[in-house]
Parts: structure tokens; sequence; C-alpha cells
């Protein structure tokens, strides 16, 4: 039997307790942040906001296993992340997350449709569904015409796109994005949030961006602070 509960998850998507990370060189100590609580609901949307070097990125990591914490525990869809063996923790990341960076991480070799496909191939699915599935999202995105462009044939927007369309295509529970706009102008980073927010509200996915633009920030359903190892959430007229 899989580690993972295939049960369709309702309430929240991401949850974490008494989260503490302390990175440790030698004998220094130096603590990120200790204690501290999230909780995030089904189609619920998210900013964090902090100065450079708080440690936003390293809660995302922690967020969506992608570093385990020094003590704490989180939750995805339902499932408690250390409970699981490396690969059902995969297994898990690649079903109920999505993560779309600052840099899009878009393979080179590979066609914005195979691009697309892939986390639907690593979930099992077989080849002919993966590629509806992907296609299906590009157009939605506005990429229905750049199907068999590469990366390097691609604009910044359009790569960008692109890997917003893989991080939704196979409906994950929630979405991390790590400064998801900060390598955009101004108006590509407008179309490409508009994009998210539209996917949000379509799929019911939760959204948790780390970003330093306040005026995007505002735009979504709750705000965080992350200062001096401490989450705290603002009212819309403080950010």
């Amino acid at each position: 039997m899989s580690e993972i509960n295939n049960q369709k998850h309702t309430g929240e998507s991401i949850r974490a307790e008494g989260l503490a990370m302390t990175y440790a060189e030698g004998k220094l100590r130096t603590p990120v942040f200790e204690g501290l609580q999230l909780s995030v609901h089904s189609g619920e949307t998210v900013a964090i906001l902090g100065a450079s070097g708080a440690g936003k990125s390293t809660l995302l990591h922690l967020l969506g296993g992608l570093d385990t914490p020094t003590a704490g525990e989180v939750f995805v869809a339902g499932q408690q992340m250390s409970s699981l063996s490396d690969a059902a923790r995969g297994a898990l990341r690649n079903r109920a997350l999505g993560f779309v960076y600052q840099f899009h991480h878009l393979l080179p070799e590979f066609t914005a449709l195979e691009n697309v496909m892939l986390p639907v191939l690593l979930s099992g699915a077989h080849v002919a569904d993966a590629s509806k599935s992907a296609q299906a999202l590009l157009e939605s995105v506005g990429l229905g015409h750049r199907l068999e462009h590469k990366p390097g044939e691609l604009s910044g927007g359009e790569r960008q796109r692109a890997a917003v369309a893989r991080a939704l295509v196979n409906r994950p529970a929630c979405v991390l994005g790590d400064e998801p706009t900060g390598n955009l102008d101004e108006k590509t980073a407008q179309t490409v949030f508009e994009i998210m927010l539209a996917l949000n509200r379509e799929q019911h996915t939760s959204l948790v961006l780390v970003t330093h633009d306040r005026r995007l920030a505002r735009r979504l359903d709750r705000v965080l602070e992350l200062h001096e190892g401490k989450l705290r959430e603002l009212s819309h007229d403080e950010v």
C-alpha cells in the first residue's frame, strides 16, 4: 500500500507546526526562525514579505519538503512529510505541490509542451494523457502557438508562463512561488500574476508567494511578514 493517502483533501493544503530552522557550520549555530505556525486553506492565496536574508526562501523550501526543518512538522494535503520515505515524499510533492521560481528552470533541450508534460509523466500518466493536459494548460496561459518552441526561443514572460503551467498541470493542492515575477518587467509581471490568480480561482489551488512587490501582495487574501524569526499577519492597510 502506498504511504500517501490519496483521498481528496479538503480544508488545509499546507500546515506548519512549531517550525524551526538552524544552520550549523562547525560550532557556529545560526537560527533562522523557531516555532513558526502557518495554516494555508484550500484555494487561499497568501503573500510572504520580508527583508532579504529573513528566511523567506528557507521557509518555502521547508513547506515544499525540499529541506528538512531542525524542529517542527509540515503537513501537505493532510500528509505529515517527516513520516514519508524519500520516494513517497517526492511523489507527494509531484502530486500535491507546484513550484514557480524567479528563474523559470525549464529544461533547455525540451519544448514548452515537453517541459509541462514532465510532472504528469512522473505521476505515471500515459504520454497521450500528459500531452493533452499540458497542451490545454499551455493554451490557457496563451502559449498554444508556442508548444514546440524550446525555452531559448521564448521571451522571458513566455518562459515564466510555461513555468506556471508546469506548476499547475497536476492540479496541485498548493503552488509555492519564490519571487515568480521578480525577473520580469512591470507589464509582463502583471500578466503572469493575473494568470496565476485566474488559475487559482479555476482550479481552487492555494498560492503561497514570496514577493517584494507589496502592490501584488495586497491582491492576495492574506499577507504575512517574516521578521526577526517571527511570522506575523499584516492588515492590507499595513502593506
